[in-house]
């Protein structure tokens, strides 16, 4: 799996659209592309994950109400060979190990979700600051596996924009009849249901869907 991924196949789409034809192949590769990133839009995340460790870099903010440094970070499940570190010099080098920290939520994993915060205790021998891309962590950024509803919304949003080649400026249905539906406004109603648990809340730092 990559970084912000095709979340269903064209087979899997092909089967729920119920499509044999392969002269379909092409529009539905680019409907699953337009769905998936529609879906990290809504979300304001993806659902991939990095092939191989990797640094990235984030600020720090100080949390008046836990009393400590947190840094939002980009969602994270797996936390083999985390690497943290602070740019103490602020010369760019990250010469400082931030050995001493905790991922939240706190119950992430038990509940098959990401860690979004990198929160570092008073009892830390480093510390960080607001100093601007202060913090460097190294790691397998991403989810371990699409969730289920997240690859039915992608199914459902993709049949959307693929219902979009037959439907003159956009638009689905008869407005006589009441049926009138805009197909590229915004995402599908029911993708917004099924895609409600899962958006990440907006402001928090990091680079979630890009």
């Amino acid at each position: 799996m990559a970084w912000a991924p095709d979340y269903v196949t064209e087979d899997e789409l092909a089967a729920f659209v119920e499509v044999e034809d392969v002269r379909d192949d092409v529009p539905m590769g680019l409907a699953i592309a337009a769905a998936s990133r529609a879906i990290d839009r809504t979300t304001r995340r993806q659902f991939g994950r990095v092939d191989a460790p990797e640094a990235r870099f984030y600020t720090a903010r100080w949390d008046d109400l836990r009393a400590r440094w947190v840094v939002p970070i980009d969602d994270l499940m797996d936390d083999a060979g985390l690497e943290i570190a602070f740019d103490e010099d602020e010369d760019e080098t990250y010469g400082a190990p931030i050995t001493v920290h905790a991922l939240r939520p706190v119950n992430a994993a038990q509940k098959g979700r990401p860690w979004e915060d990198l929160v570092v205790p008073p009892r830390s021998a480093v510390q960080p600051t607001t100093l601007d891309a202060g913090v460097k962590v190294t790691a397998r950024w991403g989810w371990t596996e699409v969730p289920t509803a997240v690859k039915e919304a992608c199914l459902l949003q993709a049949s959307r924009v693929l219902k979009r080649r037959h439907a003159p400026f956009g638009v689905a249905g008869s407005p006589e009849a009441g049926s009138e539906v805009r197909l590229l406004a915004k995402v599908d109603p029911d993708v917004e249901v099924a895609l409600a648990g899962y958006k990440r809340g907006a402001g928090r730092g990091g680079a979630v869907f890009a």
